[in-house]
């Protein structure tokens, strides 16, 4: 018998047999969350359906992030809403404002491999990072599930995709990310799931494969994992205290096909607007006039790269604005106590903590009319971050800071 990927294997176990691609199955849900934008409309249709029944609550998370602090009378009321509801049903999971985003909040918290995780947010991918099946629905399908603890979904077919060697200096995980979409562009994997084998897996950290995971849906991917390896183990064990099992395929298991990423031959890369999958070399496009720099998201507002953004700025004054916005607030006292955060300050830079802001044109660095942003978020289409004449280029966190020191679309090379 032909063995199983990750993708079957977990929803065998989460729907009670054997599944294959293209099957349409029942399964269990093993984490659920919402933050305060979808909140609102998920506690909405709970109402609607019948009551605000909860199957599972030590399985549901919550996390305010979209727009916290919040900015506007509309966005605060959205948010009491949301704290009603949480006190109504003495909610454990909850992450009020200034915890930190939903998808880094779950890495760092919840999510463990072979489970199934559902949020109502598109970028739910990124616990993929470590080896979980990890989708992003609407809020429809999220209240169902947080009533019923159940969904359905379509067996993707699967794709296997090896990174070998290592990286370059300066390069990360983002760069991959856009790799693959300068390959295969934004919709090749529409049916599919992504399952990542990584040949050396210390040269390619959680954080990293949590910038992957979390633009798979960039890729159109139904949904992306990360194999678990002794990375995964670590990361667990350093973040929670305890070690996890892993959750693999079988060695027989097929895909439809399969990719190798060369590592070393990675580039430092940029999304040209107005699409993601517009990616070129930085020295393509390098010189451009910038007057925002980004740092920051569920996509790159992690450790390793406020470490990235730290080293190229130490000693150094920024020329654009430039916002730093660590991705928890785990991540921004880590980043204080090694000196990351006195350092961007010291450069220059405003540096908060906790919000998705102005990835979502929301606050604390929306773009102004024909702006140009350097950008560490995974989304670059027309308006994102602000006006919709503002362009926004999608970078890695070397050249978030390379160009936030020239005022200038830069490499690291270009300032050290």
């Amino acid at each position: 018998m032909t063995g199983q990927t990750l993708t079957e294997k977990i929803l065998s176990r989460v729907s009670g047999r054997r599944v294959v691609p293209n099957d349409i199955v029942e399964i269990s849900v093993d984490l659920v969350g919402f933050h305060d934008l979808t909140g609102f409309h998920v506690i909405e249709v709970m109402e609607r359906i019948g009551g605000e029944v909860i199957y599972n609550p030590k399985s549901l998370v919550l996390a305010f992030d979209h727009l916290v602090p919040p900015p506007d009378v509309r966005s605060a009321e959205i948010q009491k809403f949301v704290r009603e509801f949480v006190r109504r049903h003495k909610i454990v999971n909850f992450h009020d404002v200034g915890s930190g985003i939903l998808h880094q909040i779950l890495l760092e918290n919840y999510v463990l491999p072979g489970q199934v995780v559902i949020c109502a947010d598109s970028h739910t991918s990124t616990a993929g990072a470590l080896g979980a099946f990890a989708q992003g629905m609407g809020a429809t399908d999220v209240a169902a599930v947080v009533v019923t603890g159940k969904t359905w979904v379509t067996v993707p077919k699967p794709f296997k995709v090896v990174l070998k060697g290592s990286l370059k200096k300066w390069v990360t995980g983002k760069d991959v990310a856009l790799e693959i979409l300068k390959e295969f562009k934004s919709d090749y994997f529409n049916g599919m799931s992504v399952e990542f084998f990584v040949e050396n897996p210390q040269s390619f950290p959680t954080d990293y494969r949590a910038t992957v995971a979390n633009m798979g849906v960039e890729f159109n991917a139904d949904a992306v994992l990360f194999i678990p390896d002794d990375e995964t183990v670590s990361y667990v064990k350093v973040e929670r205290g305890y070690e996890c099992s892993k959750v693999l395929p079988d060695p027989n298991a097929e895909y439809v096909d399969e990719y190798t990423v060369e590592l070393g031959n990675v580039d430092l890369l940029v999304a040209v607007p107005p699409n993601v999958d517009n990616v070129k070399s930085v020295s393509e496009v390098s010189g451009l006039d910038v007057d925002l720099v980004f740092i920051g998201s569920c996509t790159n507002g992690r450790l390793s790269d406020l470490e990235i953004a730290a080293k190229i700025m130490d000693g150094k004054k920024v020329k654009s604005r430039c916002v730093v916005i660590p991705a928890s607030r785990k991540v921004f006292i880590k980043a204080l106590e090694l000196g990351y955060i006195q350092t961007l300050v010291n450069a220059g830079c405003v540096v908060t903590f906790g919000t998705c802001g102005p990835c979502i044109g929301g606050h604390f660095g929306v773009a102004g009319p024909e702006e140009v942003v350097i950008s560490t978020s995974n989304r670059n289409f027309i308006g994102r971050m602000g006006s919709p004449t503002s362009k926004t280029y999608l970078v890695g966190p070397a050249v978030a800071a390379a160009s936030a020191i020239t005022g200038k679309l830069s490499e690291p090379g270009d300032v050290l």
